[in-house]
């Protein structure tokens, strides 16, 4: 295969989104499976929709996600991305060249005229597409003109016959030339538009595949078409399946999260979401899940990329990305769940017991936004909620009897640790007949509002007599 050029090119139009981050992950990992590029295009021609901070923060995702790339401008410093708006002499040259030869030609259409045209094809159940009026204008009328009025520069679709895309993951597409738009290469402030500025720039980037969402490929037949007007090589095609709902629908902001900025924020670790990402229309053919960034870069390929929509299961993620922070070196673990104390205000006082209360929760983490509630049983003298399980054990009458007889040891002790609580665990059990689930689970739930969390000897070492105390009184009361 000869040298592998990829690009990621988005829009500066606000948060990198899911899909996005997953059109970048899945570009890298081509790249990097063949020791190809992996260059960042940021396409910005349409200012319109141009959002303030978002290059900046479609670079800092990129770089927190680990998906660097390969080339640019540097002022001696890292790789900078390239910008289409930069760019401008370039695409009026290329636009020139190919009204020059017939294949584009100037339109002078209102949007008044262009609006009401597209209503009455609606009206009349056609394609709500131009109509082709300048088409034919003599082109020294038409340039003469352009000095002197507002104007576009079109394509010229062909009249008739079939555009056909062939598509790695899609294989062939047919398209019928008579239901293509006359598409706006150059819009009249000078600008062009996303078709024409993609397909110049991919030639002269040398862009060997382009990869990318669904939704291009509509568009992919004009881009086949200006390949062949400039008389230029197809890159390879290979358009990513849409991410999905749980119920199938296109993913969005009405039904959850879609930037990865969210995801950040809740505290989820950047190899699991990539992990996950890459998971979300690609499979290895096999079952395994968790894959080291390695493991991705040398198994993937576009031929095991799928055709269907990609459902986004958050449970799946919650999964994932518990097994990343109980796999992570203690260490790492520690200083981000320490820092998570400290961006909460937590502190027990003593560096070591706060290490130690990280440690007593890390196994029922799914997020380090999680942390919070779990660790707050340590840094209160009341659990503000039992679980509705949690309640249950509370509620039984042997759960009573239990708690009379532990809160009557525990009284009795200066101090409890790990050793003194088996000890009047046993005395309790001996004296209650109590045992198994119903002696230990209501201790449990008393303890940490919940039935499920941390190993309950661990909790005990954290919370001491006292606290133990307060804490069987709240349940006995409740």
């Amino acid at each position: 295969m000869a040298d592998i050029r990829v690009r990621f090119a988005p829009s500066p139009t606000g948060f990198v989104h899911l899909g996005s981050l997953r059109t970048a992950l899945y570009n890298y990992l081509f790249a990097r499976h063949h020791q190809g590029k992996f260059i960042l295009r940021i396409e910005d021609t349409d200012q319109a929709r141009y959002t303030e901070g978002s290059v900046e923060n479609l670079l800092e995702t990129l770089k927190w996600a680990g998906l660097d790339f390969d080339e640019g401008p540097q002022t001696g410093g890292p790789f900078q991305p390239y910008f289409q708006s930069q760019r401008r002499s370039i695409y009026a040259e290329q636009a020139a060249g190919l009204v020059g030869n017939g294949y584009a030609y100037r339109c002078f259409c209102s949007e008044e005229r262009l609006q009401k045209v597209r209503e009455e094809k609606t009206a009349r159940k056609e394609i709500a597409k131009y109509d082709g009026l300048c088409r034919n204008l003599d082109p020294a009328v038409a340039e003469a003109r352009a000095g002197k009025e507002p104007s576009v520069i079109r394509m010229k679709i062909p009249a008739d016959g079939d555009t056909v895309v062939e598509d790695v993951i899609r294989g062939t597409v047919t398209f019928q030339n008579t239901r293509l738009d006359d598409q706006v290469l150059i819009k009249s402030d000078g600008y062009p538009t996303y078709h024409l500025a993609n397909v110049v720039d991919d030639h002269l980037m040398e862009i060997t595949h382009v990869i990318r969402g669904e939704e291009w490929l509509m568009s992919t037949p004009k881009h086949v078409l200006l390949y062949k007007y400039f008389g230029w090589d197809l890159p390879v095609f290979a358009h990513l399946p849409l991410l999905l709902n749980p119920d199938r629908s296109k993913l969005s902001k009405r039904q959850g999260d879609v930037a990865v900025e969210d995801y950040r924020t809740a505290g989820y670790l950047p190899d699991a979401l990539v992990n996950f990402v890459a998971l979300l229309g690609w499979n290895r053919g096999d079952d395994q899940e968790l894959f080291s960034r390695q493991e991705l870069i040398d198994s993937f390929s576009l031929e095991r990329v799928g055709k269907a929509g990609a459902v986004f299961d958050r449970e799946k993620l919650d999964w994932m990305n518990g097994n990343y922070i109980r796999n992570m070196s203690e260490e790492i673990y520690c200083d981000l769940a320490l820092a998570e104390l400290r961006k909460n205000d937590l502190d027990a006082g003593d560096p070591a017991e706060n290490r130690k209360i990280v440690l007593a929760v890390r196994n029922s983490l799914n997020t380090f936004s999680d942390l919070k509630d779990r660790v707050t049983l340590f840094f209160t003298d009341r659990i503000e909620q039992y679980s509705q399980d949690a309640r249950e054990w509370l509620k039984r009458d042997t759960s009573r009897i239990l708690f009379a007889a532990l809160l009557s040891a525990l009284e009795k002790l200066e101090k409890v640790d790990l050793e003194s609580f088996k000890v009047i665990m046993k005395e309790v059990q001996d004296e209650t007949g109590i045992k198994g689930k119903d002696l230990w689970m209501p201790v449990r739930a008393a303890m940490t509002g919940l039935t499920e969390g941390p190993e309950l000897p661990v909790v005990i070492e954290i919370l001491g007599r006292d606290k133990m105390i307060t804490f069987v009184k709240q349940a006995m009361e409740d």
